[in-house]
């Protein structure tokens, strides 16, 4: 697949059932060229839970994630 360009919404959770939104829907470019992956960058943040939501993509009518990793 070229290059698409994915909105995604980052949530966070402290307990599982209540989330905030820590990086409001947002277009990442997604390029085969840079290895299709991209960085959500967090300043400190106490969560324990996260959530990925993609609301568009260009390249697919649907979300496209393969893998989703988190570091603190």
């Amino acid at each position: 697949m070229g290059t698409r360009t994915q909105t995604l919404t980052l949530s966070g959770s402290t307990d599982g059932s209540t989330f905030d939104t820590l990086v409001p829907a947002t277009d990442y470019v997604f390029d085969l060229a840079r290895g299709n992956s991209v960085t959500i960058t967090l300043s400190g943040s106490p969560h324990r839970f996260l959530r990925l939501t993609c609301t568009g993509n260009t390249g697919w009518p649907a979300g496209q994630i393969a893998r989703f990793e988190a570091y603190s």
